[in-house]
């Protein structure tokens, strides 16, 4: 485990170009990322490969990481980031290949998966345009906007106790109502931590 006052000087000179410092933070952080990853894409090598651009996309944004402020945080979320893409890639190239391939039964297969997971996020949708304006509001900062709780309550001019409650408040209302209307398989799971990571 990197400390703290250790890490903020590595990302310094990786900010810098020190190959060193960014060889320290990756294998300070690889196999948290990878465990991470694995949650959902259960495939060890797609994991690796998920954190292979995660650390790219980093080492090629470096100077970026003088305004982080720590740097689990930033990789996870980066992670997240690059995973949502790796979705939404292989539901285009799923949807292309049903057009263009011959019918059969496990492209079958794959145009329904692709239809129960754009209904999982229409359903997520639905319960999140239920919510109260100014509760809305607060969660679609957060999760699609990605901003901090202080970040939210500047933003709104309002304590950050308040954003706190109403985010608690959002997040239960979605996760119950996909619950109550949807039955649970994986991609629901995934769908509700990325709705959830709010918490």
């Amino acid at each position: 485990m990197i400390e703290i006052k250790e890490e903020r000087d590595l990302m310094e000179r990786c900010a810098g170009g020190d190959r060193e410092a960014f060889a320290s933070l990756y294998t300070g952080h690889l196999s948290s990322l990878i465990r991470y990853i694995f949650l959902f894409t259960r495939s060890r090598e797609l994991s690796e490969e998920i954190v292979q651009d995660v650390f790219v996309k980093i080492w090629e944004k470096k100077e970026g990481l003088l305004y982080v402020q720590s740097f689990q945080p930033y990789i996870f979320k980066t992670a997240k980031n690059l995973l949502l893409d790796h979705l939404r890639r292989e539901q285009t190239e799923n949807r292309y290949r049903n057009l263009t391939g011959p019918f059969s039964e496990e492209s079958t297969d794959q145009t329904d998966s692709e239809i129960i997971y754009g209904q999982y996020f229409q359903l997520a949708q639905d319960a999140i345009n239920q919510l109260p304006e100014k509760r809305k509001q607060i969660f679609e900062l957060k999760t699609k906007e990605e901003l901090s709780l202080d970040e939210i309550a500047e933003k709104l001019s309002i304590s950050k106790s308040v954003v706190k409650k109403q985010l608690y408040a959002a997040t239960n209302f979605v996760k119950d109502y996909l619950r109550k209307h949807g039955e649970m398989t994986t991609d629901m799971v995934i769908i509700m931590y990325f709705l959830s990571g709010i918490q």
